[in-house]
């Protein structure tokens, strides 16, 4: 008798835990009544000789109860849901292996749960868990006249919205909202305000080209001219950017005089003296070659300079002929000796 009571206590335990671990034989093996949601039942068993082959074992089969069932089948790897990750509690995707499902954020299940088991079955599909759909969400936030707001996904708890206005206009107000726990939106709604820009700026020497107005709107051009003998540097035209500033306007470069009055310069590719030049005035940003001398090998040879709004620097090397040297030995300007490359 004492041997007979052993081997109940012993065996019954072991055949339940091998298969199910801690979990209820009774939840999990209860008799077949209906056939469950999501799950095709297998053949009802007892025991394994119940089953038509060999390979086939009586097994627990969740709601289905014992069922003749292959121990080494599997189930579909890896699973891709649109509103939930998946993972895998063990290595495999066998018969009884179990896969977590993790709702995204602002997901939640039917029972506000945002985690659940599913298990591997005998059909060789995974039990169905309840879907993760979005939870309550706040009310569409307000448009805005003349603006936007930009959203990135659902109007749950925690999420963002930025609005924006369209060209012309500035926002005035938080350009951020945020959904909060009472589904209300944490700040007030902004607005957007037309963009004019003041009065373009006069430049000194230029003719502003614009009928004169308190306030211009975006995108307006406003022309600029230069008064006479004066070079224009930079754009002809400003515009009234979205910010309300001016796009940057030009300037009114005056002429250079040629600082020269015994020799000869090169002046766009001729060699003249100050006298053949036009009023012996080059234009802004021009450049004059100035003759120079190499006392060592007394000839010469060129180095250059710029106009730049009305100073024209001749080069370090550069020296200005005397009188004398222009009236009794002209022929021994610098401008008239030998070129080093000639040499």
């Amino acid at each position: 008798m004492a041997w007979k009571i052993y081997f109940i206590i012993v065996f019954i335990p072991a055949t339940i835990h091998c298969v199910f671990g801690d979990q209820d034989i009774t939840s999990l093996c209860a008799t077949r009544n209906t056939t469950p949601i999501g799950q095709t039942c297998q053949k009802a068993c007892t025991k394994d000789q119940d089953c038509p082959k060999k390979r086939l074992k009586c097994l627990c089969d969740g709601e289905c109860g014992m069922s003749c069932v292959t121990p080494r089948s599997s189930c579909p790897w890896p699973v891709i849901l649109e509103t939930a990750n998946v993972s895998l509690k063990q290595e495999t995707w066998n018969f009884g292996d179990q896969m977590l499902v993790h709702c995204h954020p602002g997901f939640k299940m039917a029972n506000g749960q945002e985690m659940a088991q599913s298990r591997c079955q005998g059909d060789k599909k995974w039990s169905v868990t309840a879907a993760c759909d979005v939870e309550s969400t706040c009310m569409d936030p307000p448009s805005i006249e003349d603006g936007y707001f930009v959203k990135n996904g659902q109007f749950v708890e925690g999420a963002l919205i930025q609005y924006g206005c369209n060209a012309g206009y500035t926002l005035e107000g938080p350009e951020f909202t945020k959904c909060l726990e009472n589904k209300t939106w944490s700040n007030n709604v902004p607005t957007c305000k037309k963009v004019y820009c003041p009065p373009p700026p006069e430049i000194k020497e230029g003719i502003l080209v614009a009928v004169k107005k308190s306030e211009y709107e975006v995108s307006e051009v406003i022309y600029y001219m230069c008064k006479r003998n004066f070079f224009m540097d930079g754009s002809h035209s400003v515009t009234c950017m979205a910010d309300g500033q001016w796009s940057e306007g030009p300037a009114c470069r005056a002429r250079c005089k040629v600082p020269v009055q015994r020799s000869q310069v090169i002046y766009k590719g001729q060699k003249l003296w100050v006298t053949e030049i036009d009023e012996g005035l080059v234009h802004h940003s021009e450049n004059v070659e100035f003759f120079c001398q190499n006392k060592t090998q007394a000839c010469s040879y060129i180095a250059s300079g710029q106009c730049f709004d009305g100073v024209l620097t001749p080069p370090p090397c550069y020296e200005e002929p005397t009188w004398v040297q222009y009236t009794f030995f002209s022929k021994r300007l610098v401008s008239e000796i030998s070129s080093c490359q000639e040499l």
